[in-house]
Formats: C-alpha cells, structure tokens, sequence
C-alpha cells in the first residue's frame, strides 16, 4: 500500500513540474513577441532589435507612438511620429514649406477680399483720390498760447460707434482698429514704443500686433505617416471689441495773427488695460499699447469714411471726423497747473472728481480765448 502510495506522488510531482516547465516557456514566448512595454520586435513603446535582415532593420524603427530609433544610419530611423524623439534639429526645418494662413474671421488683420463686381450703385473713386488737407502754419511768435492736453475716447459711448463698425469693404474691416493695424503692417507708418509718448523708440508691425496678447502661432502639417510635410503660420485670435478705448495727444494753441484757437492732434494710442494669466482685467489699469504720429497717418485716414447711421451718402473721412472733433472724450491729463506731469488719475482717486478736473481744465482753455475779446 505504501508502495503504491509513492508511486502515485511521484507521477503527481512528474505532471506538475511538465505543467511548469510549460507556462514558463510560453511566458518566455510571449515576452519575445511585439507588446506593450516589450523588449523585442517593434510595438508601441518598444524598443527595436537590431537584426542582420535589412528589412527587418528598416520595419522596426518606422515610427510608432512614442518609439525611439536604433543608432543606425537607416532612414527609417527618424521617421517623425506624434511624441517620437525629435531629429538632431530641434528647430523649424527651413526646407520644408510655410504657409501663411490668413484669417477670415473678423478678426484684427483680416485678409482683404475685394468685390469682384461694383459693390455700390455709384462709383466710389472720390475716396481713393482724397489727400488731407495742409495745416495752417503758425509762426512761434504768434503762438502766444500754448496747452498740451491727453485725452481718451471710449467707443461705447453711443457718439463714438462709428470706431467700432464691424462691416467689411474692398478696403477690409472698418473698424477703427484694424484701419490702424493695415496701416502699421503695410509700412504706411510706424508704430512707436509706449514707453514715453513723444515717439522715440519705433517698433516693428510683428510687436504692434503681438501687443494685444496676438502673434503668430507656427503649426506642423503632417502626412498620413505622421511624417513632417511642412508649416503653417496663423495669426493669434484677438477679438477686435476688446479694443476700445484711444487716447489722443493733442496741442491748443491760440494764434495771435489771426485771433483763433487751433487744435492740433500728434498722436493717437489703442489703450487696453492689464489683463492677468486667468483673463481677469486690472481696474484702472489702463495703459497705450503704442503711439502712432498722427500727421503721418493722415493720409491713410483719407482713404476711409467713417460710418453714419443715418445716411450713406453723406458720410465724412475720418481725417475730417478728428478736424471736426467728431467725437466724445474725456481729458486724462495736461500741462496746465501739472509741474510734476502726473495725469489726473494719480492726484485724484474718485473717477467723478476726475471727470469734473477734466471739465475744469476745458474751461480754462475756453475761457483763456473768450477772455481776449472786448465787447
């Protein structure tokens, strides 16, 4: 009985160790094989064997999802994939194309798309053929008056709509905005650094876009391999509403040769204000982003009516809407009784008060002129 007994143990121990030696040769098996995390033949996230069969060389290091090629000089090595370690040139590949793709969607440098028919019932060249209108020059000895005046213009107020009308013409948007930016971007004039007003330091049109948090973003284009085809250059999103606030820079000076008050604009500014990380706006943060000089954006301004609500026809420049002042503002700063030049926003807090000392500063300039008259 007990002869038997180990006979049977010992049949039991012989099974058990075929059934091991089985699954561990299945497992070795497995592991040879492609797999996730692998070591072995080509799979995601493997690593390539290098055997002698050229095409097995050439198939294991095609691209995968985050695979890394073997050390040999085989074209097949470098094949871009999505997250596949990157070629030697980490750059942009100036070999390849680059397109610029243009926006169309009403943003702030759209791309112009003239009517291909007369888009009017009458021709409008009159327009195109306007030049501005020469100042009237004033000797320094007849100016015996003379006050600089910053002002800002806010396009919600319901006078100055006509800085934000969204239509688009031959010329494109007509937004007050973007007429500024064409006309930045076309070399038409230069754009000059915020960091002082008195036009010092200009700047290239990339940095005058680039200033309201736009730009370019540079895109690959890959094909159904996941191979590098070439580039595409779009601008950043910027919405053109955002915008709406200008400040003017403007001198008043009182001609004693022919006994009028003149009002002369030198510069004109987009004003944003400090926006943080999570799309919050600073308040009272309000600063320009860069100065334009505006005898040198006159003549672009002559080429552009502004909108009027009530008749198409009877529509004004814009260089004749800033002559005719036009427009609504509030004065932000001024040389009269200013001897450490701080605008009003740093010696008066309450936002009335400083509507009522821009008030005030206006009717001291009124009153300088009225007082020159006798009756």
């Amino acid at each position: 009985m007990q002869v038997k007994y180990l006979k049977s143990l010992a049949v039991l121990l012989l099974v058990v160790t075929l059934v091991n030696t089985g699954m561990a040769q299945r497992k070795k098996q497995v592991r040879s094989t492609s797999g996730y995390g692998n070591t072995g033949n080509s799979g995601y996230g493997n690593t390539a064997n290098t055997v002698a069969d050229t095409t097995k060389k050439k198939n294991n290091n095609q691209s995968g999802y985050g695979n890394t090629g073997t050390g040999n000089n085989n074209s097949g090595n470098q094949a871009t994939g999505y997250g596949n370690a990157a070629p030697a040139n980490n750059g942009i590949d100036t070999t390849l194309p680059i397109q610029n793709i243009q926006s169309s969607t009403g943003g702030l440098l759209d791309s112009l798309r003239p009517s291909l028919r007369e888009d009017a019932a009458v021709e409008r060249d009159l327009v195109l053929e306007r030049t501005p209108l020469e100042y009237q020059n004033i000797r320094e000895d007849d100016a015996i008056f003379r006050v600089r005046v910053w002002r800002e213009i806010d396009t919600r107020e319901k006078i100055n709509l006509p800085f934000r009308y969204a239509a688009v013409e031959d010329n494109g948007s007509q937004r007050f905005i973007s007429i500024l930016l064409r006309a930045i971007k076309d070399g038409s004039v230069t754009a000059f650094s915020a960091d002082d007003d008195r036009f010092t330091t200009p700047i290239t049109p990339d940095q005058a876009i680039s200033a309201f948090g736009g730009g370019f973003d540079t895109s690959k284009v890959f094909d159904m391999q996941g191979n590098v085809t070439g580039y595409q250059v779009r601008a950043k999103a910027v919405e053109p509403d955002s915008i709406y606030k200008f400040r003017l820079k403007e001198e008043w000076i009182f001609d004693k040769n022919t006994s009028r008050m003149y009002v002369r604009i030198l510069g004109i500014a987009p004003v944003i204000p400090v926006t943080l990380s999570n799309g919050m706006r600073l308040e009272n943060s309000d600063h320009p982003t860069w100065w334009i000089y505006y005898p040198d954006i006159r003549p672009t301004l002559t080429k552009y009516q502004a909108y009027n609500p009530r008749n198409m026809g009877a529509r004004m420049t814009w260089d004749e809407l800033f002559e005719n002042r036009m427009f609504s503002s509030y004065i932000t700063k001024s040389t009269m009784d200013n001897a450490f030049d701080q605008s009003i926003r740093e010696y008066i807090k309450d936002p009335l008060f400083r509507l009522y000392q821009g008030e005030n500063i206006k009717e001291k300039i009124f009153d300088y002129e009225q007082s020159l008259w006798s009756y």
